[in-house]
């Protein structure tokens, strides 16, 4: 698998001079098989090498797997894991939702990368039309099931849309998965309708919890290609034609016992101690507001 790494450009401005931010360690590897590794619910921590860019200071993997060996890796399997947290991100979106309310009107939505359809299922009602894209195919099966709504399969640069047919396209937690993340956000600024909003939430490489947490931090992962900051993120979405209207720390509700689960991939001793405590005070299915450095960015389309 590792002759198939390519190295990259900076996706932000283009250069090619970069210094190493953390090391490439793919003798921790635990997760060869693509279509577990790249589950929505993947938590494997970061193998691969990370670099900055000496240009912009954009972060991001190089040299990292072909995209297309990526793509077909979300594209496979069953993620009855990510799932199991529905109820957690109905909430969470609804929430999301709100703020962005504050800056438009419902209108025509596409949701990219929407997994299961939760945040299409809370926006239908609130008066949203809503269309979703998911490359994982039992996901769109398990949205269609679930809550009712057709989820297209496959990824943005599938799908022709006309130009100016969205009031509003979301990515949440989804950028950072992403090969070329500027190609993405040129392609929403096509789609979307003059002044239509674009929603983003992304980890923050500048927060706190990665300052104190080093390579430690829950969000490298070997599911994420790209690490944004404030800085970065605006510049990416200035780039492709868009102006920044706020940013505000997004807390997500998820089951205590989840949350639990994922300390796994940290400490296992902690992480079954803690199920089983929870479980016997029948406290694991409690939704706790969770943040660990993602960020919520909302801006609208130059018109």
């Amino acid at each position: 698998m590792r002759q198939s790494l390519e190295y990259i450009p900076c996706n932000l401005c283009g250069a090619k001079d970069t210094r190493v931010i953390y090391p490439a360690r793919y003798d921790l590897e635990r997760v060869p098989e693509l279509a577990v590794k790249f589950k929505s619910s993947g938590d494997e921590r970061l193998i691969d090498r990370v670099v900055q860019c000496r240009t912009c200071d954009l972060r991001y993997v190089s040299p990292r797997l072909n995209i297309d060996s990526i793509v077909k890796g979300y594209s496979e399997g069953s993620d009855e894991t990510f799932i199991s947290q529905a109820r957690g991100r109905e909430r969470t979106f609804a929430r999301q939702l709100k703020i962005i309310s504050k800056f438009t009107a419902p209108g025509r939505i596409l949701d990219i990368g929407t997994a299961g359809g939760s945040l299409l299922a809370v926006a239908k009602p609130m008066g949203w039309k809503v269309e979703g894209i998911e490359p994982n195919k039992w996901l769109c099966n398990w949205g269609k099931e679930h809550y009712g709504i057709t989820i297209k399969p496959g990824i943005l640069e599938d799908y022709k849309f006309p130009n100016n047919s969205f009031d509003l396209i979301t990515l949440m937690d989804v950028l950072e998965h992403t090969g070329d993340p500027k190609k993405v956000l040129e392609e929403c600024n096509r789609i979307l309708k003059p002044g239509g909003l674009i929603a983003i939430n992304v980890p923050d490489s500048d927060s706190w919890l990665h300052r104190v947490m080093g390579r430690r931090w829950v969000f490298y992962l070997s599911v994420h290609l790209y690490y944004f900051n404030h800085k970065t993120m605006n510049a990416m979405l200035r780039h492709t034609g868009f102006k920044p209207l706020t940013s505000r720390p997004h807390f997500q509700l998820l089951e205590f016992g989840y949350l639990l689960f994922r300390l796994g991939a940290y400490s296992k001793l902690i992480s079954n101690v803690g199920i089983k405590v929870a479980r016997l005070l029948h406290i694991d299915r409690l939704l706790i507001p969770y943040w660990l450095g993602q960020t919520l960015f909302v801006a609208r389309k130059v018109a």
